[in-house]
């Protein structure tokens, strides 16, 4: 599979399934069923958890370059997690401004970038 294909899909995937386990955690109205702190943990938590799980995938299949495959993949995983959450902002599912949203959940998105950008640069530096 093409790697910009694979980095794309992996995006997605990073995406949908905190998207998808945040539904056990909110009603019908959009009212949590938790407390909000320990849902926005989960969520941090579960995406993280993804997130590593298949960035170590991805890497398994590189051999040079490391760091600047860290660095791509981070900021296409990036841009395809602000893009989602922003299209459910404007379309009204996310009930908060954008800039509630950077502030909330947006800022988190930089997660993506500092580990896979540590796990490339981590095997740059097992090359040398």
């Amino acid at each position: 599979m093409n790697k910009y294909i694979k980095m794309f899909l992996y995006g997605l995937i990073v995406w949908m399934v905190p998207f998808i386990v945040s539904f056990a955690f909110v009603d019908q109205q959009g009212n949590f069923t938790i407390d909000e702190t320990f849902f926005k943990s989960i969520m941090v938590v579960t995406g993280a958890f993804i997130g590593v799980i298949l960035a170590v995938r991805y890497f398994r299949d590189v051999d040079t370059d490391y760091l600047n495959e860290g660095i791509v993949l981070g900021l296409i995983w990036l841009v395809i997690n602000l893009a989602l959450d922003l299209s459910m902002v404007y379309g009204g599912f996310f009930q908060m401004s954008v800039t509630q949203y950077f502030t909330d959940i947006g800022m988190r998105y930089l997660s993506m970038p500092i580990y896979t950008i540590g796990m490339g640069y981590v095997l740059m530096q097992r090359e040398n």
